[in-house]
């Protein structure tokens, strides 16, 4: 991993919905170490601080893509970032996925909000090499229908079977209604041999985690991402912990027979 941010240069940027953004960066002089799904890197807004954002695409020649959500200081500021503007990433860092675990195993991928932004080079991974995994189940949740993150693609994931679901439905939306977990009674996939990959607000992770497990899915093989105020991604601070884990090193992804017991104390 690179500990000193590495200039970066955006290439493009794609309005997601009214609060959400997707960059397309690229290195200006050297390039970071690959990223593997999963994993984030810190990128920092000139003049204003930097903050984790998990790669929400991983390509080659060094360019990375993240989805970013204003909701603060300095993710407000990397969305106003137009083309040609200047950032600086340091990373990779955490755990990834560990998709090649899930090889000839059924594939669930279930999402809340800005929850799908990790998983999406997981699916890419997937649908790239769909000889090697079983049936893919992608499954998407949101407040409202503004809010689905890439609706232009989603359509193309069905294999066998995708559906979104929203919260509060607005304008002319006659879609799905409910909460994610809804959808896993439509979901092909059989219990014993499924990998599950869930990311959302911790209280759909839970819910969804629970159910999995309750349907028989082994916890382990229940995969979660968890986010905690990471600010040093080395594991020295110490603010992002999590009883005896330290999130920006030992995760963000980490397997539910390890999280559930940390997750059930309310202090934590």
């Amino acid at each position: 991993m690179t500990l000193v941010p590495l200039t970066h240069r955006v290439v493009r940027r794609q309005p997601e919905t009214v609060d959400t953004v997707t960059l397309d960066l690229e290195p200006v002089g050297k390039s970071l170490l690959p990223f593997t799904p999963g994993q984030y890197a810190m990128v920092y807004a000139f003049g204003v601080g930097e903050i984790p954002v998990s790669v929400s695409r991983t390509a080659g020649n060094g360019r990375l893509t993240h989805t970013i959500r204003a909701v603060g200081a300095v993710s407000r500021a990397l969305c106003g970032l137009q083309t040609g503007s200047s950032v600086g990433v340091r990373g990779p860092f955490g755990t990834s996925w560990d998709v090649t675990a899930a090889r000839g195993r059924d594939v669930l991928v279930v999402a809340g909000g800005i929850g799908l932004a990790p998983l999406r080079p997981l699916i890419h991974a997937v649908l790239d090499e769909g000889h090697a995994y079983g049936r893919l189940n992608v499954l998407a949740g949101a407040r409202t229908p503004d809010d689905l993150l890439y609706q232009d693609e989603v359509p193309a994931w069905r294999r066998p079977f995708s559906a979104v679901t929203v919260d509060r439905p607005t304008g002319d939306w006659t879609g799905r209604v409910g909460v994610v977990t809804t959808l896993l009674d439509e979901a092909q996939f059989t219990p014993a041999v499924t990998t599950a990959f869930v990311c959302g607000p911790e209280v759909m992770i839970r819910a969804t985690a629970r159910e999995l497990i309750h349907r028989g899915v082994r916890p382990d093989r229940v995969r979660i991402s968890l986010e905690r105020n990471m600010r040093c991604a080395t594991g020295h601070c110490g603010h992002c912990q999590l009883g005896s884990l330290l999130l920006c090193r030992d995760g963000p992804v980490v397997g539910y027979d390890l999280a559930e017991p940390l997750l059930t104390v309310r202090e934590l």
